[in-house]
């Protein structure tokens, strides 16, 4: 039997185990109670098998896959399989000793029992609002230590026999700032899981346990063997790339390097992080698994895009990642805004793969998690509130086309919260929201643009905590196109001069009426700007993407004085005097 697998078969039975994966993602937005994930949709679901190797992962937030990717394995390490029964469910958050990578993503798991065995494991992450630490939201810009950040959740079980542990829920509830909000969003996640193993069990039953097993061994295979196609694809060689996070948020104007040496030979892949920062002070550490998700990302973008999204694709890839660095910390190091290290490894990694392959490589992105979050009892409920923002920005432009505007990249894929959902539920105004001029880099095809989003308080006694990136090194452009503009904090309190804050801040106090306005990072231009076509520079002038000055600086496009239309003869010598 083992030697007898359908494709056919495992096509439909991936696309079937993927499907239950993503039905778990409905209902965990569906039933969630907090706006981060029910709006914005911050969270991911997925399936492993009895082994507890990941076989299907809905398409949410690529970085939730380092919280899950080892999670599993961690359980099996700390309870024997004799002593795990049906309807149990294990929670945990822990970077350190649960598989997670940053306190706020609480993440779930559920055993599927089948004839008496485990043959299966479904399993959720959302993020968290608040658990607790040194500032409302959880994630602070200037944390530490791990200890600093949050309530930190050892593997537990969440559920025994079908049955919740409330001492397990009491011992997190009394932790966070938002109790009501954090059980809602708790009891979502144990919905979803046992839904995900009620849909596992109709599957495992239609095949039999041992066509499943045999079907999920070659579901892991079959990725294995087209990512060693992919890579086989790209021409043989060392590539490097080097690139720099802003500061750690501690220290505070000190650039943090992240290097990279990518090595193709035939059919495998050698990423080596030798070079990069030692884990810094603050809080943009990640962890191992962490890592290995960015470079699982980075890859079947890359060179496998269609491939099934599975633990096969690891089989072809050694990662090198020093000890004790940015990119493999240790406890007790920060780690609450390491999605942003994640997102410059990803940078880091594109940038290399660029020498190799230009025609399927983006310009760099805005590449950061900027994050708004804004917190404080709210005048009309009389009710403490915590509302977590990721707002988008640009994203790469390409050899065929313009970057997207206003989008979330890489390792994030959050939505916005709607307006009127904000402005429904908290004691904000939002007073603007909209490209950023000028903020896409310019190019024969020019970069995403950035956001500018403008926040009014409407009640007093407010706290705004800002993680940003990209505010000092822009996203960079290729084959020639230039940088996209970087990221920005302002803050306007009321009768005071406008003030420019750090990338990362921690604890403003906002009265009301003050402002906040966050300026999200462009992206890299692709190609000489100066053959743009012009027709195409003024339709962003007239959409309010592209200013005058940059229009004829960038460019070369000169308009009329009315600004109704090109001054084509005056266009054609400009651009000719700086071919």
């Amino acid at each position: 039997m083992k030697n007898e697998i359908s494709p056919i078969t495992l096509e439909i039975m991936g696309n079937l185990i993927l499907s239950v994966a993503e039905e778990m993602g409905v209902i965990l937005v569906k039933t969630a109670y907090s706006t981060n994930i029910k709006e914005r949709k911050d969270a991911s679901t997925a399936i492993f098998d009895g082994k507890g190797r990941m076989i299907a992962q809905a398409e949410h937030v690529p970085m939730h896959l380092g919280s899950m990717l080892t999670v599993v394995t961690e359980i099996l390490k700390k309870f024997p399989v004799d002593t795990i029964e049906p309807g149990d469910m294990f929670i945990t958050n822990d970077p350190y000793t649960g598989g997670g990578t940053h306190l706020p993503d609480i993440t779930m798991v559920e055993p599927v029992f089948v004839e008496g065995k485990i043959a299966a494991f479904v399993a959720n992450i959302a993020h968290h609002s608040d658990i607790g630490g040194k500032v409302p939201g959880s994630t602070s810009a200037d944390a530490e230590s791990v200890f600093q950040e949050g309530i930190r959740i050892p593997l537990v079980k969440i559920c025994r026999k079908g049955e919740v542990v409330d001492e397990s829920i009491e011992f997190i509830l009394n932790n966070t700032r938002t109790p009501e909000e954090r059980k809602g969003d708790l009891f979502a996640q144990i919905s979803c899981n046992k839904a995900g193993t009620k849909r596992m069990k109709e599957v495992i039953n239609k095949y039999g346990v041992d066509m499943f097993s045999t079907y999920t061994d070659g579901l892991l295979k079959y990725a294995e063997n087209l990512m060693r196609v992919g890579i086989k694809n790209l021409p043989d060689g060392e590539y490097s790339f080097e690139d720099y996070l802003d500061d750690d948020g501690v220290e505070l104007n000190k650039p943090v390097p992240i290097k990279v040496k990518i090595t193709i030979k035939d059919d495998k892949a050698i990423v080596d992080f030798e070079g990069s920062s030692p884990q810094v002070k603050g809080p943009l550490n990640l962890v191992l698994s962490g890592t290995l998700t960015t470079v699982f990302y980075c890859f079947k973008a890359i060179a496998g895009p269609t491939i099934f999204a599975n633990e096969g694709i690891y089989r072809t890839i050694e990662v090198k990642a020093p000890d004790h660095s940015i990119v493999n910390c240790s406890a007790p190091a920060p780690v609450g805004v390491r999605i942003d290290a994640a997102q410059r490894i990803a940078d880091v990694i594109f940038g290399a793969l660029a020498k190799a392959t230009p025609e399927r490589v983006i310009a760099a992105c805005n590449s950061s998690v900027t994050s708004a979050i804004f917190s404080g009892v709210n005048p009309e409920t009389n009710n403490y509130f915590v509302y977590l923002e990721t707002i988008a920005g640009g994203s790469g432009a390409h050899q065929n086309n313009d970057g997207l505007s206003g989008v979330q990249v890489h390792m994030t894929n959050t939505s916005n919260l709607p307006v009127e959902a904000l402005e429904r539920e908290y004691p904000i105004m939002v007073e603007t929201y909209k490209f950023a001029e000028d903020s896409g880099g310019p190019g024969l095809h020019r970069g995403g643009l950035g956001l500018e989003r403008q926040f009014r308080m409407l009640g007093d006694n407010l706290n705004y905590t800002g993680l940003g990136e990209r505010h000092v090194f822009s996203p960079w452009g290729i084959s020639g196109g230039k940088n996209g503009a970087p990221g920005s904090f302002w803050l306007e309190k009321v009768d005071q001069e406008k003030e420019k804050l750090n990338s990362k801040v921690s604890d403003i106090s906002l009265q009301k009426d003050d402002l906040i306005t966050v300026f999200t990072p462009g992206a890299g231009g692709y190609g000489n700007p100066m053959e743009r076509p012009i027709e195409k520079v003024f339709k962003d002038f007239k959409e309010g993407k592209v200013s005058v000055e940059s229009a004829e600086k960038d460019y070369g496009v000169i308009f009329t004085k009315d600004l109704n239309e090109v001054d084509i003869e005056a266009t054609k010598k400009h651009r000719a005097d700086h071919v």
